[in-house]
């Protein structure tokens, strides 16, 4: 039967789990399963900003709960997802929090190395592993946020861009192990987004010239800006959705063109 216009990327009876949804990308994404009628638990390290999103969802009539969670705790991270599990099935695991880093092989310190990994790699890895489980008799998806970093030479990210890397041979995994379960797991790969994390970096690092550097790193996208969290979020929406059902494996570009039409 074909769906009305009106009923496509519906979430109604879903429960999404979204990491770092406190803030930038993870709360857009956040909004948007909400708005589409998708109960949310968000899981920040940040109590406040999971809240913050929360409120938001409740305010526009919606269901969502905050749980501070350090996703780098196997431990802690599968005591949240048994406690989310108890309320009903989970149907999707969004996972996004994670860290950038500055630096060469030469200037990334081991320490830096590890906090990254441990963030960026082993952080999906706890959420994949407690949450896979829950999935196995009903089916789910997992969607990864990745990078363009993970896949292109990026000037100074040596550890993020290796970080990414490990992110899209775990979705690639994933996806191949549990396609007799029916869970899917796709993963997203952005350029620059315009988040509150680059408004911040840009102020500490380029104290009184943030405009001119914005507008840099804005055209370095063949686009001619940055992006924005809402279009990670509708993206992630409809590889989340029933109507991508046929979609498994698969690391999608959302780069403005950086990857295929730089000059």
């Amino acid at each position: 039967m074909t769906q009305s216009a009106g009923n496509i990327f519906r979430f109604d009876g879903k429960t999404s789990v979204i990491t770092g949804g406190g803030s930038g990308i993870g709360r857009a994404i956040a909004l948007k399963f909400a708005a589409q009628g998708g109960k949310i638990h968000i899981l920040d390290l940040s109590a406040k900003d999971a809240e913050a999103t929360c409120q938001q969802i409740t305010a526009a009539g919606g269901t969502a709960r905050g749980h501070c969670c350090d996703v780098t705790d196997q431990k802690q991270v599968i005591a949240k997802f048994e406690e989310i599990a108890k309320e009903g099935p989970i149907s999707i695991l969004v996972n996004n929090a994670g860290i950038s880093h500055v630096g060469t092989v030469e200037s990334t310190s081991e320490e830096d190395f590890d906090r990254v990994f441990r963030v960026n790699v082993k952080g999906f890895y706890n959420c994949v592993r407690a949450c896979i489980a829950h999935m196995k008799n009903k089916g789910g998806v997992v969607l990864n946020m990745a990078s363009i970093a993970g896949s292109s030479g990026l000037r100074d990210r040596f550890a993020y861009s290796v970080s990414k890397g490990a992110i899209l041979a775990m979705t690639y995994s994933v996806a191949r192990d549990y396609l007799r379960y029916k869970i899917r797991c796709n993963c997203i790969s952005p350029a620059r987004v315009h988040t509150p994390f680059v408004d911040g970096f840009l102020k500490k690092t380029y104290p009184g010239h943030e405009q001119e550097m914005y507008d840099k790193l804005s055209q370095a996208q063949p686009i001619g800006r940055m992006g924005e969290p809402e279009e990670v979020a509708s993206l992630a929406l409809f590889l989340c959705s029933d109507e991508a059902g046929f979609i498994t494996g698969v690391d999608y570009l959302l780069d403005g063109g950086f990857t295929n039409l730089r000059d």
